[in-house]
């Protein structure tokens, strides 16, 4: 090896800082000049030596000179030719000498002047190894030169002629590489034979490069030939159904349906599914009822938000305050629903959470559906399910049969147009079935979070994700819904309105609502609390607010009349224009008795629109001991009657009855509304204290109502309902309710106006209820018992007989 020492001066010149450009010992190169240091840099060099130091910049983005940072190695060149080009622009014809470094930057305005020191190149003597190097850096480059086939023909001729390794890689790299940054790594290596074996490497990879460039072109260019194809026969297609006058296009709706699909990034099996179908519809014959049915199946199908959805918003106080905005009252269910969106935001991928609200009808269950999706920020669907009887109703029908649709949960995704709205399920205890099958059944699958994500309509027949719809359910009777779709919901029970709570429902809500809706304003009419609460109590009986809803709608229609008759300007509701307006009063206190009388106890049912009081009556007549039930009652009321009798014979002494009254005796035992259906085991304590009372003479309280179910040895069980019973016992003014030992634990559970208003009496067994519920035949009987007798504190007894008293 011998090394060649050309460093052997210094000198001082103006540079250039060239951006992208490197250039090499040798080459003859053109290049414009357009900043203004880099001008007065080659006016200096013209005017002195026609030299000019070429050196490439770091950042290509740096446009002052004097800023940059500058590449390891530059080269020395002599300015052959200078040109004015248009827009102040220089264009130079420079010669590259020799490489050189800077030593020292002398000045950096007004243009560049550094000092240089020539670089010394290492040049290795010709061997087997070099001469090697050589012919295959020449063969890798005729390869570049087959496949691009752009290399001039004098500069093959003069790397053919080049045997020295240094200049060789000097001349390909200057001509053939494209990347300036590989360009400077060939100029920095002062040693000819690495600089030669970093080339070779270089032009393999741009070998490489232009290989697969070719295959992805030809790939290109034959799809582009097919497409060209299929087009040139869609047009012929086109042209001859033209000519014979049809209309339709299979194959451009074809096209349409392709292109949603392509923008909809549908699953792997979903899209292969799709293309298939779309390419079957493709080759059908236009106006054929089979093109007809698949053009309607894609046309749905693609139509569905496969991947669109709306993200959530959940704020829990603003969520709180809009809940409170639209319902009054409800607390237990607002928290319960707060919970659920607290726990969604701190883990949005939960799943498995339906809730289903169970109340008397008008409490607000729908509504409370859309509050909820409105605080989220979610699209909000309801699906009405009271009556539903064909299966096909949710899953849909085979898109062979004629009209065939997608059932009712694909077409509210379709209608809520994301794949996460809120969806109601309204009514779902009114389902039904029939021989089309079981729709309830068909909801298993739709609510279980371990199946819905590969939910399937008959009529989509492919799988979609069901797993990010917020589901909600309500119902009237919770005992109506079968066991497996019960157990996939959470219930949450919504109970009857009391007193207070409609008339802040009323003024808050229904009055406003009616008024505006009625066209008039607070100035026009006005509502009297009195006359609000005279109405609640005189015209509505009912669970919830719809009824009062609907008289407060036809206050204000009598009240439009007036004012555009031009009668009255302003209108103020009092009691007495209720009254003219909506005729007498339908409710009045003294409908239910509060007389103590014998033979008659008030009952509590309950009823899927909430609690009623039932009053039942017993006659005792001469006879031969026959049992008589009248009012429509089930057979379980008509065992409750026959375990009371039993029990009454069983204890006939210590109740002062006469032991033969089964001989001599017949019992009558009616239940008023005899055209209204009634069953259960509740009114079994009710049944037994009428029964003694008839048969001992001794008077029931009359503001005294109860409910439990009796055995043949006295014991009082505990019963369902007791929510509703209470309030149907508050709503009609009853002082005293008796409720099995076994429902004390739920007196908790109870609304906080109705455990204020009433005594509740705990009874274990029929002699706790007889002791409360039957004067002695002393009194007379048309004298109430006076409340603040039962106004014991908690856990006192009232009497020797009772267990416990909760206020």
């Amino acid at each position: 090896m011998s090394i060649k020492n050309e460093s052997v001066h210094k000198a001082v010149l103006p540079a250039l800082a060239l951006r992208g450009l490197v250039v090499f010992p040798g080459q003859v190169i053109q290049f414009e000049v357009g900043r203004k240091k880099s001008a007065l840099a080659i006016d200096e060099a013209i005017s002195t030596s026609q030299t000019v130091f070429l050196i490439a910049q770091k950042d290509i983005r740096e446009d002052d000179p004097a800023r940059v940072n500058f590449m390891k190695t530059g080269v020395v060149a002599t300015i052959r030719q200078v040109n004015k080009a248009p827009g102040d622009v220089i264009r130079v014809v420079a010669e590259g000498l020799y490489r050189a470094k800077i030593t020292e930057m002398i000045k950096r305005d007004p243009y560049l002047k550094v000092e240089i020191a020539r670089c010394a190149l290492v040049e290795t003597k010709g061997n087997v190894k070099t001469e090697g190097l050589v012919r295959s850096a020449k063969n890798a480059f005729d390869a570049y030169c087959e496949r691009t086939q752009g290399v001039p023909h004098d500069i093959v001729l003069e790397i053919a002629a080049t045997k020295k390794p240094g200049h060789l890689a000097d001349f390909i790299a200057a001509n053939v590489v494209q990347d300036y940054e590989a360009k400077q790594m060939i100029l920095d290596e002062l040693n000819s034979v690495k600089r030669l074996e970093k080339l070779h490497v270089l032009l393999e990879r741009e070998i490489q490069m232009l290989d697969i460039e070719e295959e992805i072109q030809q790939k290109v260019q034959e799809q582009i030939n097919q497409n060209q194809k299929e087009y040139f026969l869609r047009e012929q297609i086109k042209t001859i159904m033209n000519e014979l006058g049809e209309g339709d296009n299979p194959y451009e709706d074809a096209e349409e349906f392709r292109e949603r699909m392509e923008n909809l990034n549908l699953p792997i099996d979903v899209q292969e599914k799709l293309e298939k179908d779309c390419e079957r519809f493709s080759r059908m014959p236009p106006g054929s009822h089979d093109a007809a049915v698949l053009r309607n199946y894609l046309d749905i199908t693609l139509g569905l938000p496969w991947n669109k959805t709306t993200k959530d918003k959940i704020n829990i106080p603003a969520a709180r305050r809009q809940l409170d905005h639209d319902h009054f009252g409800m607390q237990k269910v607002k928290e319960r629903i707060l919970e659920m969106l607290a726990v969604r935001k701190l883990s949005p991928d939960i799943k498995g959470q339906i809730i289903c609200l169970v109340g008397p009808p008008g409490v607000g269950k729908t509504s409370i559906a859309r509050s909820i999706a409105k605080a989220i920020g979610r699209k909000y669907v309801r699906i009405a399910l009271g009556g539903v009887k064909d299966e096909s109703e949710i899953r849909g029908h085979r898109r062979t049969y004629i009209g065939a649709m997608p059932g009712r949960i694909i077409s509210a995704i379709r209608q809520a147009k994301v794949k996460n709205p809120l969806m109601l399920l309204d009514e779902v205890d009114k389902l039904s079935n029939d021989f089309r099958g079981d729709p309830t059944s068909a909801l298993l699958e739709v609510l279980d979070a371990e199946q819905n994500h590969t939910y399937q309509d008959h009529f989509i027949d492919v799988p979609f994700d069901l797993s990010e719809v917020l589901f909600l359910m309500t119902a009237n009777n919770y005992g109506a819904i079968p066991s497996p779709l019960l157990d996939r919901m959470e219930i949450i029970e919504l109970p009857s309105y009391t007193h207070e709570e409609k008339f802040a429902i009323a003024k808050k809500h229904l009055i406003p609502k009616q008024v505006k809706k009625h066209g008039m304003d607070a100035k026009t009419i006005r509502f009297r609390d009195d006359a609000v609460r005279f109405l609640i109590d005189g015209y509505t009986r009912e669970a919830g607010v719809r009824n009062l809803e609907r008289k407060l709608a036809s206050l204000c229609r009598k009240t439009a009349v007036r004012v555009v008759s031009e009668t009255e300007e302003k209108c103020s509701i009092t009691i007495p224009q209720i009254e003219e307006m909506l005729g007498p009063v339908k409710y009045k206190p003294e409908d239910l008795s509060r007389k103590s009388e014998v033979g008659i106890a008030n009952g509590l049912a309950w009823t899927s629109v909430g609690g009623e009081i039932m009053p039942i009556e017993v006659a005792i007549l001469d006879g031969s001991g026959k049992i008589e039930l009248t009012g429509s009652l089930g057979d379980v009321m008509k065992e409750s009657a026959k375990a009371a009798v039993s029990y009454i014979r069983a204890h006939t002494e210590e109740l002062n009855i006469n032991h033969d009254f089964y001989l001599k005796k017949d019992i009558h035992i009616h239940v008023p509304e005899g055209a209204v259906p009634k069953d259960g085991p509740s009114a079994g304590i009710t049944l037994a204290t009428a029964l003694i009372s008839a048969l001992s003479g001794r008077a029931v309280r009359g503001d005294l109502a109860m409910t439990g179910e009796i055995t043949l040895r006295g014991k009082v069980l505990p019963i369902g309902g007791l929510k509703e019973k209470t309030m149907a016992a508050y709503r009609n003014g009853m002082q005293t309710v008796v409720v099995p030992k076994g429902n004390q634990s739920d007196l908790s559970e109870l609304d906080e106006t109705v455990r204020n208003r009433l005594c509740f009496v705990i009874a274990d067994t029929l002699d706790d209820v007889l002791s409360v519920a039957l004067e002695d035949s002393g009194e007379e009987k048309t004298a109430p018992v006076e409340k603040k007798v039962l106004r014991a504190p908690k856990g006192e007894p009232v009497k020797p007989a009772i267990a416990d008293t909760v206020n």
